[in-house]
């Protein structure tokens, strides 16, 4: 029998300079406390989006951590004409733990945004994951049920040519529209909510997508391709076409999501989804199309434009800018007021199509002229002129 003996090892020697071994005033604290709530308590939402994108005008002490090759760093405000609190005041110079520069610190406006609907990771897979759930339930429920055979022949006609040309649209404004403007927004606040709308159109654009393949194997004769003919060439669908890709190359971050959620969706999105699918699909014997569609009106009407407002309405009433930014969004309304109108009388042709046709054209485009007036007038600014057209 062999007896172990003892083993020479190091042993730990603890001298108190190790992470963690300090106590500290805030050591044993549960919450963040390096930003002001919006509300009386901090919430999740707040401890996991504000400040996590830093800037040298908050706490960022070292200044940027990356550059541009022209020499700017981070988040230039120069990316839109807007501006917030604190905008024109220059980056202070700082050294390791020091503070202001003779003024009040942090002093930043675009720091003030909070998202309403409170997104971030996980209540975007949430929201995502239980829209797509219901969305395929409802699809399969109408095949097991022999729904689609109840559709007008016409109405197919309609789907395949009109309902899915929209699909460019989700697809075009999320990926290069949304999708830009998340990078170019200054706080990680923005971000957060200006991704979330990138992730909005381009689930809705694949649930159509989804949706036509469906179609093609239940329906005889559906044609799946017919939506790039009626994009490409249908008179229709030109003007939409045309404001659509003219979005997309705005250059200005804030311009982009102006131009879009407050003036194009409602004039032109509502107008086609609420106004004409969502009123003809059940006259024409579909109580499907109008769950797929609404999945994205809803999307729109209760989460995209409530950050939205929230956004702007911070910045027409700015502490400093508030009468910069509201004659920045007058012409901004003057530019793209005309081209959607436009594009929303161009797509006229398409209430007479089916069989079952949904209320006048006339009276749906004052009613979504009427929505819009209703959100500038929230927003502090004046109806522009051109609405008129």
């Amino acid at each position: 029998m062999t007896i172990a003996t003892e083993r020479s090892v190091p042993k730990p020697v603890f001298t108190d300079a190790e992470a963690g071994a300090k106590e500290f005033p805030d050591s044993n604290a549960r919450r963040f406390n390096y930003y002001v709530p919006q509300k009386r308590k901090q919430s999740h939402y707040e401890d996991v989006t504000v400040e996590v994108q830093p800037d040298p005008r908050h706490y960022l002490s070292q200044g940027w951590l990356y550059g541009f090759s022209d020499g700017r760093g981070g988040y230039p405000l120069d990316w839109t004409a807007l501006k917030a609190w604190g905008s024109d005041r220059p980056e202070p110079a700082r050294g390791p733990g020091s503070g202001g520069k003779g003024y009040d610190w942090p002093a930043h406006g675009w720091h003030e945004f909070r998202d309403p609907n409170e997104e971030w990771e996980l209540s975007l897979y949430r929201y995502n994951s239980n829209v797509v759930r219901q969305v395929t339930q409802n699809v399969e429920a109408a095949r097991h049920s022999g729904a689609f055979a109840q559709w007008n022949p016409n109405w197919v006609r309609f789907v395949e040519r009109h309902v899915f040309a929209w699909m460019h649209v989700d697809h075009g404004l999320g990926l290069y529209l949304f999708a830009n403007a998340n990078r170019r927004a200054p706080t990680n606040m923005h971000n957060n909510a200006i991704s979330v709308n990138s992730m909005h159109r381009i689930r809705a654009a694949q649930d159509l997508a989804l949706y036509g393949l469906t179609l093609s194997e239940e329906i005889d004769g559906f044609d799946g391709r017919a939506h790039l003919d009626a994009w490409d060439g249908d008179p229709a669908w030109q003007g939409v076409r045309e404001t659509a890709e003219q979005l997309t190359a705005i250059d200005d971050w804030c311009e982009a999501i102006f131009a879009a959620n407050v003036v194009f969706e409602p004039l032109v999105g509502e107008l086609f989804r609420s106004h004409l699918v969502q009123q003809a699909a059940p006259r024409n014997g579909d109580f499907v199309t109008p769950t797929i569609v609404g999945a994205e009106e809803y999307d729109f009407s209760e989460r995209d434009l409530r950050y939205t407002r929230a956004m702007f309405e911070l910045l027409t009433a700015d502490r400093e800018f508030a009468e910069h930014n509201k004659a920045i969004m007058q012409g901004w309304m003057t530019d793209w007021v005309p081209r959607s109108i436009a594009a929303a009388r161009a797509l006229q042709p398409l209430w007479s199509q089916p069989d079952a046709k949904p209320l006048r054209f006339e009276d749906a485009l004052e009613t979504a002229k009427s929505r819009f007036t209703g959100i500038v007038a929230d927003l502090g600014l004046d109806t522009p002129k051109e609405l008129a057209q």
